[in-house]
Protein backbone atom coordinates (compact mmCIF):
# COMPACT_ATOMS: atom_id res chain seq x y z
CA UNK A 1 0.00 0.00 0.00
CA UNK A 2 1.48 3.11 -1.00
CA UNK A 3 1.42 6.32 1.07
CA UNK A 4 -1.08 8.11 -0.61
CA UNK A 5 -3.29 4.58 -0.28
CA UNK A 6 -2.95 4.67 3.62
CA UNK A 7 -5.91 5.41 5.39
CA UNK A 8 -6.09 8.65 7.20
CA UNK A 9 -4.10 8.97 10.51
CA UNK A 10 -6.87 9.77 13.03
CA UNK A 11 -6.29 13.14 15.04
CA UNK A 12 -4.92 11.93 18.69
CA UNK A 13 -5.93 13.58 21.73
CA UNK A 14 -2.95 15.66 21.23
CA UNK A 15 -2.92 16.97 18.31
CA UNK A 16 -7.13 18.10 19.20
CA UNK A 17 -5.80 19.92 22.22
CA UNK A 18 -2.52 21.62 21.43
CA UNK A 19 -3.23 24.94 19.81
CA UNK A 20 -5.36 25.51 23.24
CA UNK A 21 -2.85 24.94 25.23
CA UNK A 22 -0.27 27.20 23.57
CA UNK A 23 -2.52 29.58 23.85
CA UNK A 24 -1.97 29.48 28.07
CA UNK A 25 1.48 28.92 27.75
CA UNK A 26 3.24 31.37 26.35
CA UNK A 27 7.01 30.36 25.10
CA UNK A 28 6.72 27.26 25.25
CA UNK A 29 7.43 25.13 22.26
CA UNK A 30 4.84 23.22 20.86
CA UNK A 31 6.68 20.32 19.36
CA UNK A 32 8.08 19.50 22.25
CA UNK A 33 4.99 19.65 24.82
CA UNK A 34 3.89 17.65 21.99
CA UNK A 35 6.06 14.75 21.85
CA UNK A 36 6.37 15.05 26.06
CA UNK A 37 2.17 15.13 26.19
CA UNK A 38 2.19 12.09 23.87
CA UNK A 39 4.81 10.04 25.27
CA UNK A 40 3.12 10.24 28.76
CA UNK A 41 0.18 9.89 27.37
CA UNK A 42 1.45 6.43 25.27
CA UNK A 43 3.37 4.91 28.84
CA UNK A 44 -0.19 5.04 30.66
CA UNK A 45 -2.28 3.17 27.89
CA UNK A 46 0.27 0.88 27.42
CA UNK A 47 0.27 0.39 31.12
CA UNK A 48 -3.88 -0.02 30.97
CA UNK A 49 -3.01 -3.19 28.49
CA UNK A 50 -1.04 -4.38 30.61
CA UNK A 51 -3.71 -4.28 33.35
CA UNK A 52 -6.12 -5.68 31.33
CA UNK A 53 -3.82 -8.46 30.09
CA UNK A 54 -2.64 -9.40 34.16
CA UNK A 55 -6.67 -9.32 34.37
CA UNK A 56 -7.33 -11.94 31.72
CA UNK A 57 -5.06 -14.44 33.37
CA UNK A 58 -5.90 -13.87 36.87
CA UNK A 59 -3.06 -11.25 38.24
CA UNK A 60 -2.79 -7.72 39.31
CA UNK A 61 -0.50 -5.75 37.88
CA UNK A 62 1.98 -6.04 40.55
CA UNK A 63 1.29 -9.39 40.90
CA UNK A 64 2.64 -10.17 37.21
CA UNK A 65 5.51 -7.74 38.12
CA UNK A 66 6.63 -9.64 40.80
CA UNK A 67 6.86 -12.80 39.24
CA UNK A 68 8.32 -11.17 36.03
CA UNK A 69 11.24 -10.37 38.49
CA UNK A 70 11.69 -13.78 39.57
CA UNK A 71 11.78 -14.71 36.23
CA UNK A 72 14.53 -12.62 35.49
CA UNK A 73 16.04 -13.88 38.39
CA UNK A 74 17.20 -16.65 36.10
CA UNK A 75 17.05 -20.46 36.87
CA UNK A 76 15.99 -21.52 39.70
CA UNK A 77 13.87 -18.38 39.89
CA UNK A 78 14.01 -17.18 43.08
CA UNK A 79 14.93 -14.35 45.38
CA UNK A 80 14.26 -12.93 48.95
CA UNK A 81 11.23 -10.58 49.17
CA UNK A 82 13.48 -7.50 49.96
CA UNK A 83 15.42 -7.61 46.61
CA UNK A 84 11.93 -8.25 44.84
CA UNK A 85 10.69 -5.44 47.22
CA UNK A 86 14.21 -3.29 46.20
CA UNK A 87 13.38 -4.07 42.44
CA UNK A 88 9.84 -2.92 42.37
CA UNK A 89 10.12 0.16 44.75
CA UNK A 90 7.53 -0.92 46.78
CA UNK A 91 7.61 -1.12 50.41
CA UNK A 92 8.34 -4.49 52.30
CA UNK A 93 4.39 -4.60 53.61
CA UNK A 94 3.26 -4.33 50.65
CA UNK A 95 5.81 -7.26 48.99
CA UNK A 96 4.26 -9.68 51.86
CA UNK A 97 0.89 -9.14 50.28
CA UNK A 98 1.75 -9.38 47.14
CA UNK A 99 3.90 -12.71 48.21
CA UNK A 100 1.18 -13.96 49.93
CA UNK A 101 -1.46 -13.74 47.23
CA UNK A 102 0.65 -15.45 44.74
CA UNK A 103 1.44 -18.14 47.25
CA UNK A 104 -2.27 -18.89 47.94
CA UNK A 105 -2.80 -18.61 44.26
CA UNK A 106 0.39 -21.53 43.84
CA UNK A 107 2.45 -19.35 41.54
CA UNK A 108 5.47 -18.88 43.87
CA UNK A 109 6.79 -20.97 46.82
CA UNK A 110 9.37 -20.30 49.80
CA UNK A 111 12.01 -22.31 49.83
CA UNK A 112 14.87 -22.90 52.17
CA UNK A 113 16.96 -19.92 52.98
CA UNK A 114 20.74 -20.73 53.04
CA UNK A 115 21.73 -17.98 55.66
CA UNK A 116 18.79 -18.54 57.98
CA UNK A 117 18.13 -15.02 57.87
CA UNK A 118 14.97 -14.66 54.84
CA UNK A 119 13.17 -17.03 53.53
CA UNK A 120 13.38 -16.58 49.76
CA UNK A 121 10.38 -17.92 47.20
CA UNK A 122 10.73 -18.91 43.63
CA UNK A 123 8.72 -19.29 40.65
CA UNK A 124 6.72 -22.65 40.44
CA UNK A 125 5.72 -24.46 37.14
CA UNK A 126 2.06 -23.18 37.30
CA UNK A 127 3.59 -19.71 37.62
CA UNK A 128 6.30 -19.87 35.38
CA UNK A 129 3.24 -20.82 32.70
CA UNK A 130 1.33 -18.15 33.74
CA UNK A 131 3.85 -15.61 33.81
CA UNK A 132 4.83 -16.73 30.25
CA UNK A 133 1.29 -17.16 28.77
CA UNK A 134 0.62 -13.45 30.01
CA UNK A 135 3.52 -12.41 28.59
CA UNK A 136 2.65 -13.43 25.06
CA UNK A 137 -0.05 -12.31 25.28
CA UNK A 138 1.17 -8.98 26.43
CA UNK A 139 3.30 -8.92 23.41
CA UNK A 140 1.33 -10.18 20.90
CA UNK A 141 -1.15 -7.46 21.22
CA UNK A 142 1.94 -4.62 21.31
CA UNK A 143 3.26 -5.99 18.13
CA UNK A 144 -0.51 -5.79 16.71
CA UNK A 145 -0.81 -2.23 17.91
CA UNK A 146 2.63 -1.13 16.34
CA UNK A 147 2.20 -2.62 13.20
CA UNK A 148 -1.74 -1.24 12.65
CA UNK A 149 -0.30 2.31 12.97
CA UNK A 150 3.62 1.76 11.54
CA UNK A 151 5.43 0.09 8.86
CA UNK A 152 8.64 -1.55 9.89
CA UNK A 153 10.84 1.42 9.05
CA UNK A 154 8.58 3.48 11.08
CA UNK A 155 9.47 1.14 14.03
CA UNK A 156 13.06 1.30 12.90
CA UNK A 157 12.84 5.12 12.39
CA UNK A 158 11.01 5.78 15.68
CA UNK A 159 13.45 3.81 17.66
CA UNK A 160 16.59 5.62 16.68
CA UNK A 161 14.80 8.86 17.83
CA UNK A 162 13.37 7.49 21.02
CA UNK A 163 16.73 5.98 21.66
CA UNK A 164 18.81 9.55 21.16
CA UNK A 165 15.70 11.06 23.46
CA UNK A 166 16.25 8.50 26.17
CA UNK A 167 19.94 8.55 25.88
CA UNK A 168 19.86 12.36 26.74
CA UNK A 169 17.48 11.92 29.40
CA UNK A 170 19.68 9.46 31.01
CA UNK A 171 22.88 11.94 30.46
CA UNK A 172 21.04 14.47 32.55
CA UNK A 173 19.24 11.95 35.36
CA UNK A 174 20.58 8.89 35.20
CA UNK A 175 19.09 5.57 34.28
CA UNK A 176 15.29 4.90 34.52
CA UNK A 177 14.37 1.87 36.29
CA UNK A 178 14.91 -0.76 33.85
CA UNK A 179 10.96 -2.44 34.15
CA UNK A 180 7.71 -1.37 34.60
CA UNK A 181 6.42 -1.03 38.00
CA UNK A 182 2.72 -1.10 38.35
CA UNK A 183 0.98 1.47 40.84
CA UNK A 184 -1.36 -1.28 42.45
CA UNK A 185 -0.67 -3.65 45.34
Amino acid sequence: MSASEQPPTPQDSVAAELSRWMADLPGVDPGTEAARQRIGRMSRLFERLLTQVATEHELTAGDWAALSALRRSGPPYQAAPSTLSHQLGITSGTMSVRLARLTQAGLIESVAAADGRSKPVRLTRRGRDRWRAATRQRTAREHDLFADALSPADIEELNALLGRLLGRLEDEFGQASRHDVPKDA
